[in-house]
């Protein structure tokens, strides 16, 4: 039985070429597929890995009740810094002040150097102490803003990302102008904007609140103190969040969103795909009706036959995942990316995973498989008389 499989498959595959036309509208369909899939599944892993890096252990988050880990969403009371400073677990400075930046989040639109668009660029106010909080921050050109001046520094990914930011140059904030004076970078998705002094930014923009106070803790494990006081607090109305579990919660709201939209999208691909499959299959078992009889005719099994079509489908769906694939890393792969928000722009670096292309596989494969298996069915069940009266 095995020997009959084989050799049949393999006549099947050598003919491929006669059935040029049909295999080749199956290929495109499946690549189709694939490309799509691989590309918003490496662009969901790719900002979801990009916002979780973002996390300390040793630091937390606070926003309004009820924000629902959105930033921008969170109105604190100016106050709120200093209560969180003053709390227990929080870390210290040299000079013994409370390791908390109060942070004020906007946004103004700015050209894209790669074809002038408007985008949204993430404009963030920060504290006094913002930079002991985050030593992430690294300044690499010019020099740090002086705070009561209309000055800022722009992360390294945003000023690759758009014109107009280099030091010296001028943004407009609302009705005043002020000056990129450095570079810094993090290594994470917090070089996608500018920073600057969040009272010039709150003056500027006429706002009496904060969006979120982020506390360095003295330990890691300091953080349930630190909560427990926070929410005994009768003046404060606040959700306390480690930040990896802040930004992690983030990113899952982000990946059911990037999920749903590929699934869905893919799904209504795979079905065209499929009916493609199917439609080609049959046309290729109706011309090969008499070679099929033939063989049944000589004494190969009808096991043999639904074999030979589903290894040529399968075949074919391997080869439209792997031209999916390479369209995929051709275009995407390494490539920065940005994503416009309420609060600014989230630009990270696509990378294509070996997960990702197996996945991308083994959804060929299934619309593959699918595709021929009715038409092999239809083929072992052909009368033997009928199928050699073919034509």
């Amino acid at each position: 039985m095995l020997r009959q499989v084989v050799a049949v498959s393999s006549m099947s595959l050598r003919s491929i070429p006669q059935r040029l036309g049909a295999s080749i509208v199956v290929v495109i369909g499946i690549t189709a597929v694939v490309a799509v899939l691989v590309s918003v599944f490496t662009m969901a892993g790719s900002l979801t890995s990009s916002l979780i890096a973002v996390g300390s252990a040793d630091r937390v988050i606070v926003l309004r009740s009820g924000a629902n880990f959105v930033e921008g969403a969170s109105m604190l009371p100016l106050d709120t810094a200093a209560i969180v400073a003053s709390a227990p677990g929080v870390a210290r400075t040299a000079e013994g002040r409370g390791a908390v930046t109060a942070d004020l989040v906007t946004a103004v639109n700015r050209p894209r150097r790669l074809n002038g668009a408007l985008r949204s660029l993430s404009v963030r106010g920060v504290g006094a102490e913002s930079f002991f909080v985050r030593p992430e921050i690294v300044l690499v050109e010019g020099r740090r803003f002086t705070r009561g001046l209309r000055e800022a520094i722009v992360g390294r990914s945003a000023q690759s990302e758009f014109a107009g930011l280099d030091i010296g140059a001028q943004i407009k904030l609302r009705d005043s102008l002020w000056t990129i004076v450095g570079v810094f970078t993090t290594g994470d998705a917090t070089e996608t904007g500018l920073i600057t002094d969040v009272d010039t930014l709150a003056s500027t923009y006429g706002v009496g609140f904060v969006n979120s106070v982020t506390a360095r803790l003295e330990t890691p494990a300091a953080f349930d103190a630190l909560k427990a006081a926070l929410d005994a607090n009768p003046t404060l109305s606040v959700d306390v969040y480690r930040e990896p579990d802040y930004y992690v919660q983030d990113a899952a709201e982000l990946n059911d969103l990037f999920f749903f939209v590929t699934y869905v999208v893919c799904t209504i691909m795979a079905a065209g795909a499929l009916v493609g499959a199917l439609n080609t299959m049959y046309a290729a078992v109706s011309s090969r009706a008499v070679e099929i009889a033939t063989l049944r005719a000589l004494g190969f099994g009808a096991t043999g036959i639904v074999a030979s079509i589903v290894v040529e489908s399968l075949g074919l769906a391997a080869l439209g995942a792997v031209a999916g694939s390479a369209i995929s890393w051709l275009v995407f792969s390494g490539d920065p990316v940005s994503i416009g928000g309420g609060s600014g722009t989230l630009i990270t670096t696509l990378e294509i995973t070996p997960r990702t292309l197996l996945t991308g596989l083994f959804w060929a494969c299934a619309v593959g498989f699918v595709g021929a298996l009715f038409p092999a069915v239809r083929a072992a069940r052909l009368p033997l008389a009928t199928a050699l009266r073919a034509t």
